[in-house]
């Protein structure tokens, strides 16, 4: 069960659908009727997942490489045979990363919010845009721990 709490937890940390379907991606025009959505990076349904703790898909490469999420880990608990306490284990890290992503969702949601009506209004340069994001940049490097060992994620203008 170990290995199962440990890719578990590395899902939960890194816990995060595609922005795109692959559809939308493989069509000469994948950004058609986006330009309508109250928030341009973000559909309905993504909005939906990020406030209510669903995330972003973003731990899909760990997923695909045998470290399930919780979510996914409890759905499938029948099947999978797990007992009273490994069930009890994966819903107590389930719900401490909901806990943790809601908040941080709803932070995302204002944030390509306010970026989408900077560039709504006309107002965005690259210094601007720089401005905008470098305390985010700032704050993943020491989330990450970048900061600490004095690495720290460069700002790159044109990326």
């Amino acid at each position: 069960m170990r290995p199962l709490l440990v890719g578990v937890a590395l899902v939960a940390a890194a816990g995060i659908p595609s922005m795109l379907g692959n559809a939308a991606a493989q069509s000469a025009r994948p950004y058609a009727g986006m330009q309508a959505r109250a928030i341009k990076a973000l559909s309905p349904e993504q909005i939906a997942d990020l406030k209510a703790g669903r995330g972003m898909s973003l731990a899909l490469a760990a997923e695909l490489n045998g470290y399930p999420g919780p979510r996914h880990v409890l759905e499938l608990g029948e099947q999978l045979g797990l007992s009273d306490q490994q069930r009890a284990d994966v819903q107590r890290l389930f719900e401490a990363m909901t806990a943790e992503a809601i908040p941080l969702g709803e932070k995302l949601i204002a944030q390509e919010a306010e970026l989408d009506a900077l560039f709504a209004r006309g107002v965005v340069t690259a210094t601007s845009l720089g401005a905008a994001t470098a305390a985010q940049m700032q704050r993943y490097s020491e989330l990450r721990g970048y900061r600490e060992e004095g690495i720290g994620v460069q700002h790159r203008p044109n990326h």
